[in-house]
């Protein structure tokens, strides 16, 4: 079943019972029960909500990604499960002792896969793409010729046409903004995949930033990236200008993130259920059962 995504922009009081989320909106002096079972991501993004620690716990319990907002609205928080899957211990050992060849191959694949899906975007943008598509075949084990910052050089380069100048900075103009709110939404769904695997987010395979708790998310969610970017350039011919500042129904189109539909293996999936299969996909790379993380494609 597709988990729901509850994003919370106004004053609201959330708590919990018999594994029902009660939801107290002040403003518009409304109640909703919403099963927690039914959910998969919350996203607070308000100072005047107040949440239970019973619900927080109920959440985690669940595996629900809770998000949290800054003033800027903007995702800066992410709680998950520490204990998301029964096989845990096992995974975990897997993980650590993973060698450094197989560690290699695992980012070639991913590496090679988001070219692929940056060239193949490209293409259904009508921008050129051949160079990347060429580039994606040339990838080494680990990406010792650094062929992903190649990619990304010529891709952001073609990929916004009307925005000739743009440079993909975190704290850069449009849309640079709407690409980090995606971003953040998409590594929120990735951890929660790596969690309910029994795998630690935290141990990558490339990303090794000792201040970073979220580098395997950041590693494996990189093929699913160009979907966001897709999103993006929809809202960018959609609002214009607009899009300078994110509305209401901007947020909403960026929190259809999870429900995207991609192709996993030849079938349609939303985008938070290939999340899980990609996951387990690399549980079994890792435990030696499977040589190859299944990856998404776009849909034609």
């Amino acid at each position: 079943m597709l988990k729901r995504t509850l994003y919370f922009s106004n004053p609201a009081y959330l708590s919990c019972s018999l594994n029902q989320l009660q939801i107290k909106l002040l403003e518009e002096k409304l109640e909703k029960m919403v099963p927690i079972e039914d959910i998969g991501i919350v996203i607070l993004d308000h100072p005047q909500i107040t949440i239970t620690h019973k619900v927080i716990e109920a959440l985690l319990a669940n595996n629900v990604a809770l998000i949290t907002c800054n003033e800027r609205h903007l995702p800066t928080g992410l709680m998950l499960n520490l204990d998301g899957n029964t096989r845990q211990s096992s995974r975990f050992k897997a993980q650590i002792n993973a060698s450094e060849p197989l560690k290699k191959q695992l980012w070639q694949q991913t590496v090679t896969a988001k070219i692929k899906n940056q060239a193949e975007l490209l293409f259904l943008l009508n921008r050129p793409y051949k160079t990347l598509t060429s580039l994606s075949s040339k990838v080494k084990s680990g990406d010792s010729d650094n062929c992903e910052a190649t990619a990304a050089a010529y891709y952001w380069k073609n990929i916004f046409r009307d925005f000739p100048t743009f440079k993909r900075e975190r704290e850069g103009d449009s849309p640079n903004h709407l690409l980090n709110y995606g971003y953040s939404i998409l590594r929120g769904v990735c951890a929660r995949s790596l969690v309910g695997s029994g795998l630690l987010p935290t141990l990558g395979i490339f990303h090794k930033n000792q201040y970073n708790a979220y580098c395997l998310a950041d590693d494996i969610m990189e093929p699913y990236r160009p979907f966001v970017d897709q999103l993006v350039n929809d809202i960018l011919e959609e609002y214009g200008s607009e899009a300078d500042y994110m509305n209401k129904e901007i947020k909403k189109t960026l929190l259809s993130i999870p429900v995207l539909d991609v192709l996993l293996n030849g079938e349609k999936s939303p985008l938070m259920n290939a999340m899980t299969r990609t996951t387990k996909s690399l549980v079994n790379c890792y435990e030696g059962t499977q040589r190859k993380i299944i990856y998404p494609e776009f849909i034609h």
